[in-house]
């Protein structure tokens, strides 16, 4: 069959995961981006990618890359396409946008120029149109723009892939299932010994773990791909991919799934029945307190409350517990945790092996590794332990590269309604600086002693130690009642304030608070009238 080019789009961090799982696909011309893997491949391998991808949001088949600056341009690239290729007067469509440039600031602009070019050639040529369909079309458009580079995309997956089919009921904020495979598929785990989530929420790690190690695709519980639409669709082909199960294989181990919430327990038990995996998933409920030493060596996968969608009464303390049980109930296997706030981290009080970084959802978490010992961590390392494996090296040389490349304004080129992306502007007055409430020093040159005061800054205020200003620069001059007696600005202030014009009359006088205007009730033409101001009520 002939190659051509695709795109598997999926979370910031995963994107070497899901280099290596097109690799053991057979995709060609593998490129990592953000957020984002490009390969080559045929029909059958479009299929298998959508089918067979634990770690991928969507599988996109360019249709032409072009540049555009305008509008116009973007209308001219799009109907030059012959559409008979794809659509007919009774087909369907819809356009999803994604956009980063100065000069497209609305992605819904450019969605729309892009479905008037098709259905303009289409009225011009047949003298009727195609319908557009928001919910389930024919076919499914996408558009990427990054400046003024722009490519215009089938989607072949349709429905975001994350979306597997055997989730019935969900806890609050579950994790998404693409992101809970990534993480598995990180810590290298493969179904070699017992897993264990004691805070599982709707299951979805132990779910997810459990096809891993059974070798079951993803897809099978997926009612349908937006490519069985397509005029070219292979019925044949795909099921013979779906019939495929010589990946398949016993797992001889077993996976435990923990909650203290008695309804979440409920919703993972019914969930792991939906997925047909009760055989391989024991769910219960269990305080993770309670947490005693398992009999075989295990690997524990976790994502406690972050406090941000979650809340907990003690966070903190919910931390310094894990980091207690982990200590004294599970010394000689492996612990991973995801989540989000430092000072929980720090909570757990055990060092970790290795910090990934990881989006969930707009939240640039952590996945750390601790590896759990008896005695002293350098004890440890010298009978040879802490041995990172080759995944796990090259995880960490990706740290610095992600940190780097983490704003949130470059991430917009990558954007996706499944990951969702903060935009604080082009000014860099707008974007906001998080955990530093500890300035000692800073570029408005603040210099703070312990109790956070300010001894002195550049705009050269001296204060005494009652902190009243006795002198600066605008040249106030204080008494003891702190009334402003005069001023540069010429305000004279003797319980009455006196606004004067060009010839030093007064232009309007008012006598206390009750008497200020207040022209947020839209009526301007009375404060634009001097000789209102006196009868005018508030």
């Amino acid at each position: 069959m002939q190659e051509f080019e695709l795109i598997a789009k999926t979370f910031q961090g995963l994107e070497n995961v899901l280099a290596t799982e097109l690799i053991e696909l057979g995709a060609n011309n593998i490129k990592i981006g953000r957020r984002m893997v490009s390969f080559t491949g045929d029909k059958e391998l479009m299929y298998r990618a959508n089918f067979q991808l634990r770690t991928a949001i969507r599988v996109l088949k360019p249709i032409k890359h072009f540049q555009a600056k305008a509008a116009e341009e973007v209308y001219d690239a799009v109907k030059a396409i012959d559409w008979s290729q794809y659509l007919t007067n009774e087909t369907t469509f819809s356009v999803d946008s994604v956009v980063f440039s100065n000069e497209f600031r609305h992605s819904k602009f450019v969605a729309y120029k892009v479905k008037d070019a098709i259905v303009d050639q289409f009225r011009e040529k047949t003298g009727d149109r195609p319908n557009i369909r928001i919910v389930n079309p024919d076919i499914k458009l996408h558009i990427h723009v990054a400046e003024y580079d722009c490519t215009l995309s089938l989607d072949s997956s349709g429905e975001s892939l994350h979306r597997r089919g055997y989730r019935q009921e969900a806890v609050e904020a579950p994790l998404n299932e693409v992101l809970a495979a990534g993480i598995i598929l990180q810590t290298g785990w493969r179904g070699e010994c017992d897993l264990i989530d004691p805070m599982c929420g709707s299951g979805t790690f132990a779910i997810e773990a459990a096809l891993i190690a059974r070798g079951i695709s993803p897809g099978v519980f997926r009612q349908e791909y937006a490519f069985e639409k397509w005029p070219d669709f292979d019925r044949e082909l795909f099921d013979r991919i779906y019939e495929d199960d010589s990946n398949e294989h016993e797992f001889e181990h077993h996976i435990y799934a923990y909650d203290i919430n008695r309804h979440a327990v409920e919703i993972a038990s019914t969930n792991v029945k939906a997925a047909g995996l009760g055989k391989d998933i024991t769910v219960a409920q269990q305080d993770f307190k309670d947490f005693k030493r398992p009999e075989q060596k295990s690997i524990m996968v976790m994502n406690p409350p972050y406090g941000e969608r979650i809340s907990s009464p003690d966070l903190l303390g919910l931390y310094k517990m894990i980091g207690e049980r982990l200590k004294h109930q599970f010394h000689g296997n492996d612990a991973w945790v995801l989540s989000y706030r430092e000072e929980c981290f720090d909570q757990i009080g055990l060092r970790p092996s290795l910090r990934t970084p990881l989006f969930n959802g707009s939240l640039e978490c952590e996945l750390r590794k601790y590896q759990t010992f008896e005695g002293k961590f350098n004890e440890m390392r010298a009978q040879g332990g802490d041995i990172k494996t080759a995944v796990e090296r090259r995880m960490m040389s990706e740290k610095k590269r992600f940190k780097q490349n983490r704003s949130f304004k470059k991430g917009l080129d990558e954007a996706d309604d499944e990951m969702p992306v903060r935009n604080f502007g082009n000014d860099r007055r707008e974007r906001k600086s998080f955990g530093r409430d500890d300035r000692r020093d800073d570029r408005r040159g603040f210099r703070k002693d312990f109790d956070g005061e300010r001894k002195g800054d550049r705009r050269s205020f001296r204060k005494d130690f009652d902190g009243e200003r006795k002198d600066d620069r605008r040249s106030f001059r204080k008494d003891f009642d702190g009334e402003r007696k005069d001023d540069r600005r010429g305000f004279q202030k003797d319980g009455q304030r006196s606004f004067r014009n060009k010839d030093n009359k007064p232009r309007r006088t008012f006598e206390g608070k009750g008497a200020r205007p207040n022209n947020r009730k839209g009526d301007f033409n009375k404060f634009n009238n001097p000789n209102r101001f006196e009868d005018y009520e508030d």
